[in-house]
């Protein structure tokens, strides 16, 4: 029998075919797991996902006879690798999906849904294959930016799925701006009351409420997703202004904002509300999100001094590190003390950044960590090219092969190549108001970074990776969403 040609993105760290039989799904295939707390979940998200894309509802059972005709899911400390590593077996007789840890298992079962396979018959059928497969980087994800144009609960759930799909496990959300305050602090309840209700150009705004993010962040985590909230100081500041007059100077609150600039908006150091605010804002933030990462901004605060910028950093960081969180920032914050832990976003890969540069790696070599999102490879905002409708262009267009073909461990010269702990696209709203603009943007070239996220660099190429990213056009229309048609791939739908 001929050995099929498969394909999955991210590209895994060993695939291997099989001339055997494939497996062929039916009506009564059960899904097995051991009858453990910590799996009930995964099983139940697992038969959602597989029997979704097969088009059959699929049981669950709890234990395994050793039967045939069978998908199976085990958790098993022999697998080599880290905690994400997994292992996928597929033979006639049955699926084995292996892992460590249950988001190992969800990484296997997204594998396995990339394989699933419809005749013209009617039959669903996997090919024979063994997956070997574990992340090159920790750190694997997406900023979205929710305050120029809000995006609510319903939209963020298909969000992370489709970082689920790619192995993508962090949802950065960046949440406060300008233009409108998206999520509701309980010690300035303001925020949302004054500052939700607008968004660029004049759009409706809106945020989440407590409930509604703690139902994310489940959500997420089911998933094999981390939200990392962001609240950006000290400058892209004014929605916070508008709601709370007393962190002006004058004591008077600014005007709503709704247009696209940057840089006009700050904290001040000397004013009394400034640190009460800074503890109480990132303290709700902190109770709020169970993970590891707040995220703190850092950006664009062009008004400040550099003693004063530091000052208002340090602030924060203080305020973060006393809740039990680890500091993120981006790139700007190297300019400031960063204590080791500390995760640096790098963005901007531009000449007139040089300053910037030499700071992130000052800063890796006294032990933070960087995270690499420039803003020429990952900015998913970004036209694609000079007729694309949507999007910005000061970072220049990005086709798909721009966010595919790049390094990130040599990205930096000087930086340490252990200092880097991921990759993370990102894409802001200036220009994007709704669900199908927005997955217009993300498609294709979300799956692109994905695989420079998960995938060893010799194992990447951009002739395979076209191939294998053409199969995925079908799987973005079943699901009804809008995606760019890139020139660069022979889509097949």
């Amino acid at each position: 029998m001929a050995v099929p040609e498969i394909a999955v993105v991210p590209r895994p760290v060993s695939l291997v075919p099989s001339p055997e039989a494939p497996f062929v799904v039916a009506p009564d295939t059960p899904l097995l797991v051991d009858p453990r707390p910590e799996l009930i979940t995964v099983a139940v998200l697992a038969a959602d996902l597989l029997g979704r894309v097969i088009g059959d509802a699929i049981e669950v059972r709890y234990g395994d006879d050793g039967s045939d005709g069978a998908i199976r899911l085990r958790l098993t400390e022999a697998l080599p690798g880290g905690d994400e590593a997994y292992r996928l077996v597929v033979g006639p007789g049955r699926v084995l999906v292996e892992a460590r840890t249950a988001t190992g298992l969800v990484h296997g079962v997204v594998t396995l849904r990339q394989l699933v396979r419809h005749a013209p018959d009617g039959t669903v059928s996997v090919p024979a294959v063994r997956i070997e497969d574990v992340p090159r980087y920790a750190w694997r994800g997406l900023s979205l930016d929710v305050a120029r144009h809000f995006f609510g609960l319903d939209d963020l759930k298909l969000v992370v799925g489709l970082l689920a799909h790619y192995k993508l496990n962090v949802l950065h959300l960046h949440l406060t701006d300008d233009q409108g305050w998206r999520l509701e602090m309980p010690s300035r309840p303001l925020l949302t009351a004054r500052s939700s209700g607008t968004a660029v150009g004049g759009g409706p705004g809106g945020f989440l409420t407590t409930a509604q993010f703690a139902e994310l962040v489940t959500y997420a985590h089911t998933r094999g997703v981390t939200v990392v909230p962001e609240i950006d100081v000290p400058g892209h500041v004014n929605a916070a202004l508008h709601a709370y007059g007393a962190l002006t100077p004058s004591g008077e609150p600014t005007e709503p904002y709704t247009g696209i600039e940057v840089g006009f908006s700050r904290l001040h150091a000397d004013v009394p509300a400034t640190g009460p605010f800074l503890a109480d804002v990132l303290g709700d933030v902190a109770a709020l999100t169970p993970g590891d990462y707040l995220h703190i901004g850092g950006d664009e605060a062009l008004e400040l001094t550099p003693t004063e910028y530091a000052r208002l950093v340090t602030l924060a960081s203080d305020a973060v590190r006393a809740y039990g969180k680890q500091v993120v920032g981006w790139q700007e914050i190297a300019h400031a003390p960063v204590t080791p832990g500390t995760v640096v976003q790098y963005w901007d890969d531009r000449e007139g950044a040089r300053a910037d540069r030499d700071a992130v790696v000052a800063a890796a070599r006294a032990g933070a960590r960087v995270l690499m999102s420039p803003g020429n490879r990952t900015y998913l905002d970004m036209v694609y090219d000079s007729s694309t409708p949507l999007g910005q262009d000061w970072a220049g267009a990005i086709e798909l092969r721009d966010a595919y073909e790049w390094e990130p461990s040599t990205l930096v010269p000087g930086l340490p190549t252990d200092a880097v702990v991921g990759v993370e696209a990102a894409i802001w709203t200036e220009t994007i108001a709704t669900l199908p603009e927005l997955t217009q943007m993300l498609l294709p070239r979300l799956a692109a970074v994905a695989e420079v996220a998960w995938t060893q660099p010799e194992r990447r190429d951009w002739p395979g990776f076209r191939a294998r990213v053409a199969g995925q056009a079908a799987f973005w229309d079943r699901l009804g969403l809008s995606w760019y048609p890139s020139p660069q791939v022979d889509w097949r739908r």
